[in-house]
């Protein structure tokens, strides 16, 4: 806490509480895809390309993921997910629901979407479609009655081609069916990241990916009720600003720094940055329609709003590139964290990672049920004892870093013919982890790597650490 002792310093890296890693095969492919350690297994499903249940070919770029319903444990464990999908214009995602049907053929329909996966004692069951016609589905969050909320990371606005504004969160039911495909407008329209939402007062909070113009937000519903398609009804969405000091830059954060916050409101969530009433401009201010608003009532400025997730009644915020570059570049760091406490009123720095060692572009973010921090890179392949490779890193309660798993992802064309596997053959370690989650009862994490797209579920001895 003694921010002004803490100024400008960052967090550190430790041998964390699981020990080192070590190689470890895959269960369903044989191939040694990641480190863990000792007593760690793990078993891969739905690659790219791999038929779904419906036989069609398993959509690419696995990116945000949640678990929504878990129900037993052990071999009796029965979990469902969803995942999105971050893709632009393609080959749709022939779901039940799809919410822009533009085009004459498959190369020009929006191809982003969800996928719902189940999962049982140990092993994966089945993969299908749940969601289309929407477009860059990059991260999202489960809500607490049992739904999926994803969201689209871009404002394309496709109604001259006769298709529809993208830039928006759906809800995604448990059954792919009833899932209404319906934007939740009132929430924003932005280049959407991720949500979290207070099991208690039902407010959402997000974040917007939108470099150099980026914050974050809460939506108070209208309907409170908690149930599917409450969020349909609408509500308030607003920005949150320092108390005495408008349009604060926290771009470049000290660990322990502490800031009292309020709450500036959205008039026009769904305007875009041209149609913004003059009284919200001012000379200079680029990004979205909503940021414009926030920027205008004084609200805090980010590097890059990525992650969130909640845990007892506080929220996890990433900015993925807070801090400065080896050129003393601000906003081009490696990632910080922010704990929001609603309420208290407060935004802390709980974690700067100050250096890539230490953790490298920080992405999505989640909370095991024995309350320890994930966190997964998206940035370089960060080359430290265990060779290059993009890692997920686990959070001390003393904001230090270790890392929990490395990315070994290189295959030759015999090892994914070998698989029966429809990727290309070639060095993966670079790519993005994202979509970690856990099941309630916190016994399997289950993550993505983006490219080539494949979904891990890991298991092993959690409780000798927090994770």
């Amino acid at each position: 806490r003694r921010a002004g002792a803490a100024r400008g310093a960052s967090s550190r890296t430790v041998e964390g509480p699981y020990g080192p890693l070590h190689e470890v095969a895959d269960l369903e492919t044989g191939l040694p895809l990641i480190l863990l350690p000792e007593g760690f297994q793990y078993r891969t499903y739905t690659w790219t390309g791999d038929p779904m249940t419906n036989g069609e070919p398993t959509p690419d770029q696995h990116d945000g993921m949640g678990v929504i319903a878990t129900h037993g444990q052990g071999d009796d464990l029965d979990v469902t997910l969803v995942r999105n999908h971050e893709r632009a214009r393609g080959s749709v995602i022939r779901a039940p629901s799809r919410y822009d049907p533009i085009g004459h053929g498959n190369d020009i329909l929006p191809a982003g979407g969800t996928t719902t996966l189940k999962f049982r004692g140990r092993r994966w069951v089945s993969a299908e479609p749940s969601l289309g016609g929407t477009i860059y589905n990059c991260a999202g969050g489960t809500t607490p009655w049992g739904t999926w909320l994803s969201c689209e990371e871009t404002v394309i606005d496709l109604t001259k081609q006769g298709g529809r504004r993208h830039g928006y969160v759906f809800e995604v039911q448990a059954e792919a069916a009833a899932t209404t495909a319906k934007p939740l407008v009132a929430m924003g329209r932005m280049k959407h990241e991720a949500v979290a939402v207070d099991p208690a007062s039902k407010i959402a909070y997000l974040t917007e990916d939108n470099p150099g113009n980026s914050c974050f937000y809460r939506f108070i519903p209208n309907d409170a009720r908690g149930v599917p398609g409450s969020y349909e009804a609408g509500g308030r969405l607003q920005a949150p600003r320092v108390v005495g000091r408008p349009n604060l830059d926290l771009r470049r954060p000290g660990l322990g720094d502490v800031h009292r916050i309020e709450w500036v409101d959205i008039e026009y969530p769904d305007a875009d940055p041209g149609s913004v009433p003059s009284k919200f401009s001012r000379a200079g201010d680029s990004g979205s329609g909503p940021y414009l608003q926030a920027v205008a009532g004084g609200a805090v400025r980010l590097s890059k709003a990525e992650g969130i997730c909640q845990r007892d009644g506080k929220f996890y915020v990433v900015d993925s590139e807070a801090g400065v570059d080896a050129f003393g570049r601000t906003g081009h760091g490696d990632g910080a964290i922010w704990e929001l406490d609603p309420a208290a009123g407060t935004l802390r720095a709980v974690f700067v990672a100050g250096r890539q060692i230490v953790a490298d572009n920080i992405d999505n973010i989640c909370v095991s049920p024995r309350g320890g921090l994930l966190l997964c890179e998206d940035g370089d392949p960060v080359t430290d004892r265990y060779g290059p490779g993009t890692r997920l890193i686990g959070i001390t309660e003393g904001g230090a870093s270790f890392p929990f798993a490395k990315n070994r992802v290189s295959l030759g064309a015999a090892q994914v013919s070998k698989a029966g596997k429809r990727v290309v053959p070639r060095d993966y370690r670079a790519e993005e982890w994202a979509g970690c989650c856990f099941d309630a009862r916190g016994e399997v994490l289950f993550v993505n790597l983006q490219t080539p797209g494949i979904t891990f579920a890991i298991w092993g001895p959690w409780e000798r650490g927090s994770l």
